[in-house]
Parts: C-alpha cells; structure tokens; sequence
C-alpha cells in the first residue's frame, strides 16, 4: 500500500512502516498516516481533505497501552480490520469563502486587550442581540472533546455544539440539530476566523457576518477507537479521572 506520512519524529516510526509493507511516497498515495497527537491528524485532513487517515500516537511523547502499539495497531490496518469512521466536519462562511474543520471554528477578539461583541442568529432568528466575551466556538461530535469541553464542561454525541467564550451575560451553550445555521455578526472587534489548526486566521471586520453549519463533508479515519483509547489517555494524564465521552 502506499502512504503519505506526516507529523513529527518520522524517523522513529519509518522502519516498522516498512516492515509491514506501506510504501511512502509523495503522489498517488491511497492513505496518509499521521504520526504524533490531535494536531497531526487535523493538520492531515486540513491540508489533504477526504483522503483517508490512520493516526498513530507518537510513543516518544505519548506511550500507548499495551493494546495499541504501532505494531499492533499496523497489523489491523493491514489485514483490514482497522474499523473506518466517517467524521462529519463543520464550516464556516465568511467573506465568500468557506472553511472546514474536524473539531471546531472559532471566532477570537482580534485585541487581546478588548472583547469580542457579537450578534447571534440561529436559523434565521435572533438568539442573543449582543454578547460580550473572547469569541464563539461551533463544535463537530468529534470536537466536543476538545475546545467545546474545556468552555462547557461538559460533551455531546449528536449534532453541533455552539459554546460562548467568557461571555459577561448569563447565555446557555447549545447543543443544535446538524441542520441548524449560526450567524455571528461582528458588532465590536474585529474578529479572528479559526478553523481546527488553521496557519493563518481570517480577519472579519465589525459589520460582517459569518455563517457556521455542519459541513456535508466528512473525514474518513481508520482505527480512530485505538487512537482515541481511555487507557492510553490516561497513560498520558495519570492525574485525571478516566474519560467518559468520545472514543
């Protein structure tokens, strides 16, 4: 099979790729194998979008549990018993443009110093008039347990998390059916367009509106359970409680 490999510390994992037969090159490769933590993985699918991904840990930084080493992890993806997962992504619009993320998109204070004022309309209709805070995030399913978590406290399964940043009014985070759409009209800021890891944001001047929704497109991740293992996270994280929410 012939792969594309991406993240860091290439060298320490290039030899037991070889061992199993995955050829790495750099055009007409049929799968792209991240090596390192979140951030390789949704660097993978910005730059290379529908192209399938296996994650593998970087054991260097992050050992993993004696069920999801590189080698036992690499003989299911080969005797294709690695489980595929298609990870619905969301987006957003602005200024004509649309931009897509595995996690989430999120609309900073541009000055660090000033906060963020913002509209929000959701299908159509008025949700908050104004909101003051350090910005606004849209969360996929996969990305609750990520930016989402860390806002809110807490995680969803089903359908898009919309979470307010250090708002200074009383507002609830949502959790809104995957046909909603969220307008955000910048009222102060400007504001900074995040999208997952994104390299360079998006300015979005005050007066401009940005539409956030769940994209039609999805990632397509196999063995996505072995790289999202409990176990392995709390290898990581000896200090917390096991995690409950997305495997």
């Amino acid at each position: 099979m012939k792969i594309k490999l991406l993240g860091k510390n290439l060298d320490d994992i290039r030899p037991v790729l070889r061992s199993f037969g995955l050829e790495e090159c750099d055009r007409d490769f049929e799968l792209i194998v991240t090596h390192g933590g979140d951030g390789a993985l949704l660097g993978a699918e910005r730059d290379y979008p529908g192209i399938p991904k296996f994650p593998l840990r970087d054991a260097a930084t992050a050992s993993p549990c004696p069920r999801h080493d590189a080698k036992t992890r690499l003989e299911e993806l080969v005797s294709g018993k690695a489980v595929r997962t298609l990870l619905p992504k969301v987006a957003a619009r602005a200024r004509g443009k649309e931009s897509m993320a595995l996690n989430d998109v999120f609309i900073h204070n541009f000055d660090r110093g000033s906060a963020l004022r913002y509209r929000v309309r959701i299908d159509g209709e008025l949700y908050a008039h104004e909101i003051v805070g350090d910005g606004v995030c849209l969360s996929s399913v996969h990305g609750s347990s990520a930016y989402y978590r860390s806002i809110t406290h807490s995680l969803f399964r089903v359908g898009i998390g919309l979470a307010f940043s250090n708002s200074t009014e009383e507002v609830n985070h949502l959790v809104l059916d995957p046909g909603s759409r969220v307008e955000i009209e910048i009222v102060r800021g400007p504001g900074l367009l995040v999208t997952d890891n994104a390299l360079v944001p998006e300015t979005i001047p005050v007066g401009d509106t940005v539409e956030l929704y769940q994209s039609e497109q999805c990632a397509v991740i196999l063995g996505l359970d072995g790289f999202m293992c409990k176990n392995c996270r709390l290898l990581r994280h000896p200090h917390k409680q096991p995690f409950s929410g997305m495997v």
